[in-house]
């Protein structure tokens, strides 16, 4: 390749790092023919700034009311900890969307108090077109469920609870 087609491919990629900036874009890919056997593929992407992590749990006191006895202790009021770190948490294992059930107007795969064996299918998590079942990695009940049907997750986002 001369040093002209370099300059000029220098001139293309900073061009398309300017599309992609000016219309939002996180990922461009082009491949640019010269002839037969001379081609220029280039993909030019971004990384999406992350979101702020949650602040650490916080426990808060209730104060006991003025006719309550002083010997009664002020109960303590627990905001719950992030699902994610519960010991009972089945995290996403990919960015796609999550399904409840296999298709449209089925019955979903569980809901809240469902008695699951391992390798029991918990929901379906879409990625590039690809339905993911995603399986129980224990038998237990599924005390929670932490997403909606159709919502977006990201890798590691907690999905379910089971104990």
């Amino acid at each position: 390749m001369s040093n002209k087609n370099h300059e000029a491919d220098v001139a293309f990629i900073k061009a398309l790092a300017d599309v992609l900036r000016d219309n939002d874009l996180t990922e461009l890919q082009v491949k640019r023919e010269y002839g037969e056997a001379d081609s220029l593929n280039v993909r030019v992407s971004r990384v999406q700034p992350q979101a702020p992590v949650a602040p650490a749990p916080m426990q808060y006191a209730v104060p006991a009311s003025p006719a309550a006895a002083p010997a009664a202790a002020a109960p303590t009021v627990e905001i719950p900890e992030d699902p994610a770190a519960h010991p009972g948490a089945v995290t996403s294992p990919m960015v796609g969307t999550v399904y409840m059930q296999a298709e449209p107007g089925a019955p979903a795969f569980i809901s809240v108090g469902t008695a699951v064996k391992e390798g029991d299918t918990l929901l379906i998590v879409e990625a590039m077109k690809t339905m993911n079942h995603i399986p129980a990695p224990r038998a237990g009940t599924v005390k929670r469920i932490l997403v909606e049907d159709g919502a977006p997750v990201e890798y590691g986002s907690p999905l379910v609870i089971l104990e």
